[in-house]
C-alpha cells in the first residue's frame, strides 16, 4: 500500500516521557519519546475514539482520558480494556533533527490484535463461554491472542451478536448511536477467527463434574474449559399488578427497543429505583419529552455509592430538566386493565403512568450451575485471584465474587470495564497462563449534561475529600478509609482521572494527609 510521509516534529520538541498529537496528511498520530527513541501510533482510543494525547503517558503505556484503556505506545498493543482493537503502529525515522513518520494512504488508526488460527488438528479441545457481553467477547478474542487454536463456542440467549450494553441507557436510548454501531464486532470477524456464536440459546443446566451443558431445547455440549459470564438479570417487583403491560426493564437490546416503541406516544413515565440504570433511563425518557417521576426508598440518589452531596447534585440536575422525585417511598401496587395506568405508593400517593421502568438492580444469573460454590448472599460465583471457580471452570463479570487485591475484601462489581478485564484474565488462565486479577474497577455515567467517572471500590468510607467545585460539576472526590484512598469520583477532570487510574493501579496513590494539604500535582505525581 502506498505510504505517505511527513516531518511531524523536531527531535528537541519532546523530552523523554512526553507525547503529543501530530498529523501526516489527514491521519492523526500520537507521537511519543521513550528512552530517547520516537514512536508513532494511532491517536485515538479504540473504545470511543478519545484523544489519547489528553491522557497520561506512564512508562511505555498511555492511559486513555475517558475510560482508562491502556495502550503500549511502542507497539500499539492494548494493555487494558475497555477497547477491543489495538492502535496502528507507524514507521518513524530521524533525518538530522527531523522526526519523519510514514503512514499508509488508507488507515483507520486501529488494527485487530494478532490472533492464532483455528487448528483442531493441533488442539482438539473445546472452550465454551457462556454469555456474550463484555467478559465473553473479550475472553473469546483473548484466547486467540494467547495462542489457543482449539474450538471456541460463545453461547448467548440474546438474539444479537455481542453489543455495547453500556450504550443502551445512554447514546442508543437518546438516538446518538444506531443499532449497527452498537455491535462490538461484525459477523465476518467472528467467522474469520473461528469463534462460534450461538444465539437464542438458553442454558438449562451446567454439570461441572461431567463438564456438560444442557440446553432448554434438549441438546447438550461438552467442554474442556468453561467461562461463565452470564451477567445479571433484572430484579422484578412482586406486587399486585406487576404483570400489566408497559411495565418494563432495561437490560437488553430488545428491552431498549420495546421501551422506545412504547414511548412514541409520550405521556407520563414512572421509574422505580434510583440505580444508575434507573437514573440514566429517567434522563433519556425526559429527553424524549415524557413527564418523568423517579420513585425510590433512598433519601438521596446514589447516597450509598457517592455520598449525599454528589447524590443531591444528580437529583438537582434531573429536577432542572423536569424530572420529579418521590424519595423515601416504595411502590406497593400497579393499577390498570391491560396496561399500567398508575403506580400506588406506600403513603397512598397515586402516580399516573403510561409506562413504568423497573430499575431496582440485578441479580447474578447463576441458577443453572451445579457443582459450583455460590455465595449465600446473592448466588454469585466465588472465584480465586485467578478467577477460577473449580476444575476448569472460571467466572467473570457481574456474577463473579472475587478477592480485591487492594483490601482483601470479597467483592462483586457490576461494571462493564471490570467484566472486560476479567474476561481477558480468565481467558489467559484458560489458555494455560497463570495471571492474577489486579484490575481497577471503573464505571461512567452521563445524565443530561452531567458526566461522572468512578474509580476503585468503596463499600464504606471515613471521609470524602473534595478537590474542585461540586456545584460547578468540576471536581475530584476522594473516598478514604483507614488512611487509604479506596475510590475516586470525578467530573470534567479527565487527564487527572487518567493519572489517578495509574497511581491506584500501581498502589502509589496519594495519602490522606497529602490530599488534605492539596499541594500535589496528580499529573506530575504519576
Amino acid at each position: 500500500m502506498k505510504q505517505i510521509e511527513a516531518v511531524v516534529a523536531n527531535i528537541n520538541d519532546l523530552n523523554d516521557g512526553e507525547m503529543r498529537q501530530v498529523s501526516v496528511s489527514e491521519t492523526e498520530i500520537l507521537l511519543s519519546r521513550i528512552d530517547g527513541k520516537f514512536y508513532a501510533v494511532g491517536a485515538h482510543c479504540s473504545h470511543y475514539k478519545a484523544p489519547l494525547a489528553e491522557g497520561v503517558l506512564s512508562g511505555h503505556h498511555v492511559v486513555c482520558p475517558w475510560h482508562n484503556a491502556y495502550f503500549d505506545v511502542t507497539t500499539g498493543d492494548q494493555v487494558e480494556p475497555p477497547g477491543l482493537d489495538a492502535l496502528a503502529c507507524y514507521k518513524v525515522r530521524i533525518e538530522g533533527e527531523n522526526v519523519i513518520v510514514s503512514v499508509p494512504e488508507e488507515t483507520t488508526g486501529l488494527r485487530s490484535p494478532a490472533m492464532a488460527q483455528f487448528n483442531p488438528n493441533a488442539d482438539g479441545r473445546t472452550f465454551v463461554i457462556l454469555g456474550a457481553g463484555a467478559a465473553g467477547v473479550h475472553a473469546a478474542e483473548t484466547l486467540r491472542v494467547a495462542g489457543y487454536q482449539g474450538r471456541i463456542v460463545m453461547i448467548t440467549q440474546d438474539n444479537k451478536l455481542p453489543y455495547d450494553r453500556t450504550k443502551l441507557s445512554k447514546d442508543y436510548f437518546i438516538g446518538k448511536t444506531s443499532s449497527e454501531e452498537m455491535l462490538l464486532r461484525s459477523p465476518d470477524f467472528f467467522k474469520e477467527h473461528a469463534i462460534e456464536v450461538l444465539l437464542n440459546k438458553r442454558v438449562e443446566q451446567v454439570q461441572t463434574t461431567a463438564k456438560a451443558i444442557t440446553f432448554s431445547d434438549g441438546n447438550s455440549l461438552t467442554y474442556d474449559a468453561l467461562l461463565v459470564a452470564t451477567g445479571g438479570k433484572p430484579r422484578q417487583l412482586d406486587i399486585p399488578g406487576a404483570d400489566l403491560q408497559n411495565i418494563l426493564t432495561l437490560r437488553s437490546f430488545d428491552d431498549a427497543d420495546r421501551i422506545l416503541t412504547t414511548i412514541k406516544q409520550k405521556g407520563q413515565a414512572v421509574v422505580i429505583g434510583s440505580s444508575f440504570i434507573g437514573m440514566e433511563t429517567a434522563s433519556g425518557l425526559s429527553q424524549h419529552g415524557l413527564q418523568v417521576t423517579v420513585v425510590s426508598p433512598d433519601s438521596v440518589p446514589f447516597k450509598k455509592t457517592l455520598g449525599e452531596e454528589i447524590g443531591k447534585i444528580f437529583q438537582q440536575v434531573h429536577e432542572e430538566n423536569g424530572v420529579s422525585f418521590k424519595l423515601g417511598r416504595k411502590a406497593v401496587q400497579f393499577e390498570g386493565s391491560d396496561k399500567v395506568g398508575a403506580v400506588i405508593l406506600d403513603n397512598g400517593d397515586r402516580l399516573q403512568a403510561d409506562i413504568v421502568i423497573i430499575g431496582v438492580g440485578v441479580q447474578p444469573a447463576t441458577d443453572f450451575l451445579k457443582g459450583v460454590d455460590l455465595h449465600p448472599k446473592d448466588s454469585s460465583v466465588v472465584v480465586d485471584e485467578y478467577l477460577c471457580a473449580g476444575d476448569d471452570i472460571y467466572a467473570a463479570g457481574d456474577i463473579a465474587r472475587y478477592p480485591d487485591w487492594r483490601t482483601n475484601e470479597s467483592i462483586r462489581v457490576e461494571h462493564w470495564r471490570v467484566a472486560a478485564q476479567q474476561g481477558r484474565i480468565a481467558a489467559n488462565n484458560m489458555a494455560g497462563k497463570a495471571v492474577k486479577f489486579r484490575g481497577l474497577p471503573l464505571f461512567w455515567t452521563m445524565q443530561f449534561n452531567f458526566p461522572l467517572r468512578y474509580l476503585g471500590h468503596a463499600q464504606s468510607w471515613d471521609e470524602i475529600i473534595v478537590d474542585g467545585d461540586l456545584q460547578k460539576q468540576e471536581f475530584i472526590a476522594f473516598y478514604t478509609k483507614n488512611n487509604q484512598v479506596l475510590a475516586v469520583a470525578t467530573s470534567h477532570r479527565d487527564t487527572e482521572t487518567a493519572a489517578i487510574s495509574e497511581l491506584m493501579s500501581l498502589n502509589q496513590m496519594l495519602t490522606v494527609e497529602e490530599l488534605r494539604r492539596g499541594t500535589v500535582d496528580l499529573i506530575q505525581r504519576h
